[in-house]
């Protein structure tokens, strides 16, 4: 077993679900690798079902999650700043409020940086899933104990530095709720920022690897992504389009993608988002 140890971040506001809370908490607390350190920002005030889940849970993990309140909602880069500041250990966990990782995911991910040093950021593929709204459904569930329903889909992501850098010109490289990173090189870079809302991963993800960090992703789905009925309308639409063209146009700025990588990856995917919720579905699943 390794020597190393990490801390897992976490962000939840007011909308998020009490019990996708407590379920994405417990699959950090069960990890085969535990760890010590749970930072738990809560980014303003949030609802008494909320109160209720985080004080179970701290009643039940002892000093293990550390709670840090933002008095009103700043948004998840600077919530998840306000984070990173109080994690106790170099290598962090990053972790959605809804999601959930599978019991090994931290000891491999870890293990993999271990025998990699050079590595800074490492995530996985992940599976999308919906909740489970029956029974039946919950005790089918890969994961027993958790309420993952009708898995939708994989997300892969390439393997190697080199294939993540040339992909990153026009997506986003790593699977962010199953990222695994370096504090020091996050902090190298710049931390989080809030100039690109919804693209705030993306966006940290390419000024690590511009700063010089190396990437690398594991060929294995080792967290469950929860999705709803209304993931893809939130992933289309005017403003959606126009905040994506933005942000694509700031990676040519910089030099990291070319007017090609515009053309081929950024145009396209805008006219994506411009498209019926359910004609978008059809084209984000057979992209997977």
């Amino acid at each position: 077993m390794t020597d190393l140890k990490y801390s897992v971040l976490i962000s939840v506001y007011s909308k998020a679900s009490a019990r996708e809370l407590t379920e994405a908490v417990n699959s950090m607390l069960e990890q085969t690798l535990p760890t010590d350190n749970i930072v738990l920002v809560e980014d303003g005030p949030l609802t008494p079902e909320l109160d209720s889940a985080i004080d179970d849970l701290i009643s039940r993990s002892g000093d293990i999650i550390d709670i840090v309140k933002l008095p009103v909602n700043q948004g998840l880069g600077i919530a998840l700043n306000e984070g990173l500041a109080r994690c106790r250990h170099d290598l962090v966990a990053r972790m959605d409020s809804d999601d959930i990782s599978v019991k090994t995911r931290c000891e491999k991910q870890i293990a993999f940086i271990e025998k990699h040093p050079d590595i800074d950021i490492v995530s996985s593929s992940i599976m999308e899933f919906r909740t489970a709204s029956t029974e039946e459904e919950l005790c089918a569930s890969p994961l027993p104990g958790y309420s993952i329903g009708s898995v939708t889909g994989r997300r892969d992501v390439p393997i190697s530095d080199d294939q993540i850098r040339i992909f990153s010109k026009k997506r986003t490289p790593f699977n962010h709720p199953a990222v695994i990173f370096r504090k020091s090189a996050v902090i190298n870079a710049g931390g989080y920022s809030e100039e690109y809302h919804l693209f705030e991963d993306y966006h940290l993800w390419v000024r690590m690897l511009k700063a010089g960090s190396k990437g690398a992703n594991l060929d294995e789905a080792l967290v469950y992504m929860r999705t709803a009925d209304d993931t893809y309308a939130r992933r289309g639409g005017k403003k959606y389009a126009r905040d994506l063209l933005s942000f694509h146009k700031w990676l040519r700025s910089i030099g990291w993608s070319t007017r090609r990588d515009y053309i081929t990856g950024a145009l396209p995917h805008a006219l994506v988002c411009r498209m019926p919720g359910w004609m978008r579905r059809g084209v984000y699943k057979l992209l997977r």
